[in-house]
């Protein structure tokens, strides 16, 4: 079994706190991605789980190992770097095969994982082929293929894709969602990138100043966001988050602001609010206006994007710019002034001064 734990692991650089009280379960075989802005702590948490910075304070465990202050090497993980650290001097295969051969692996065994790795990834007539004789989605392939050749409990992803260019992301993206059900090694994966979060990630840690904010799959995490910085964080475009007053009407709680007065559902108004809020909506649960509507928005639109499956309008609301993403066939003028329904089932609201969700 390869559980990897994380008890209250913090990580402190002189007086910066990079990584503060971190607890979590990653159970055997699954695929966790650790996610958020630059300066999070994402890196470094997977660089203390590969015994590459020390821990300051808690415990990381392996297994039913602890390993503190076990060294790398012997912490049985393959790490894969941003960079793909290939060594420009050796082809395909005897990058595959370094680490076997640093541990006296028998040569007919390095040869069989390493073709069998290569089969695995499609790179098979790419093994006499030095570094610079590939494309970049090749030199990552070789990077993960010298990984899996060491079979180890646990792989250790640190922004895989980043230097790759959009549609070549896509492609690898696939490929290690496919490899991951294929060998159903415990993964630990670390990005910037909330798209690959939720397409690759069995659950997410969403992370800020060292703190996750939220551990969950990632349909929750989508749905049902913690708070405020979560909420704005997954989903592409942004989550709208829109100051308002919230007040109690006829049993129904209604928010309003200027361009819009929202009463919502009777099941979503029995929980009491503070007087003011900041409500958010997604830009997908925003559409053309529907006749006797409860909820709307008026918009003055100052950009619009066509995506072909979707058409981006953005707007002034008072002094908050907002998101719709509409049919991409409707038609819609700059400047011009639109009404748009706002999804009362999906909506959140956060405190403002906590930014905790409170619906």
């Amino acid at each position: 079994m390869a559980e990897v734990t994380l008890e209250n692991v913090t990580k402190r650089f002189g007086d910066f706190t990079a990584v503060k009280e971190l607890t979590m379960e990653i159970e055997d075989g699954k695929f966790t991605v650790l996610v958020g802005p630059s300066g999070c702590g994402k890196t470094t948490t997977l660089r203390m789980v590969a015994g590459l910075e020390e821990i300051t304070e808690g415990d990381i465990k392996i297994g039913e190992r602890v390993v503190n202050r076990v060294p790398p090497k012997d912490r049985d993980i393959a790490m894969v770097f941003q960079n793909y650290a290939l060594y420009p001097h050796m082809d395909v295969f005897n990058n595959m095969a370094f680490g076997l051969k640093l541990r006296k692996t028998p040569k007919a065994q390095i040869r069989e994982r390493v073709h069998e790795a290569a089969d695995l990834l499609g790179i098979t007539d790419k093994l006499k082929s030095k570094p610079r004789e590939l494309s970049g989605g090749q030199r990552q392939r070789v990077a993960v293929g010298r990984a899996i050749v060491r079979n180890p409990k646990v792989f250790l992803f640190d922004e895989p894709l980043s230097n790759l260019d959009a549609k070549l992301r896509v492609q690898m993206r696939t490929e290690l969602e496919q490899l991951h059900h294929k060998l159903q090694t415990t993964t630990i994966y670390v990005t910037h990138d909330q798209v690959e979060a939720m397409t690759l990630g069995d659950r997410i840690a969403v992370m800020k100043d060292g703190v996750v904010q939220q551990y969950a799959p990632p349909q929750e995490t989508y749905d049902h966001p913690n708070n405020q910085f979560v909420a704005g964080f997954i989903g592409s475009p942004a989550m709208n988050l829109l100051p308002a007053q919230a007040a109690s009407e006829n049993g129904r709680t209604v928010l309003s602001s200027a361009g819009f007065r929202i009463a919502l559902p009777e099941a979503r108004s029995k929980q009491t609010l503070p007087s003011s809020v900041v409500l958010g909506v997604r830009p997908e649960d925003l559409d053309g206006p529907a006749p006797d509507a409860e909820g709307t928005i008026t918009l003055t639109v100052s950009v619009t994007e066509q995506l072909g499956h979707s058409l981006l309008v953005y707007g002034n609301l008072d002094e908050t710019q907002i998101v719709a993403s509409l049919d991409p066939h409707r038609r819609v003028e700059i400047d011009s002034t639109i009404h748009l329904t706002v999804n009362l089932d999906t909506l959140h609201v956060f405190d403002p001064e906590s930014q905790e969700t409170l619906l």
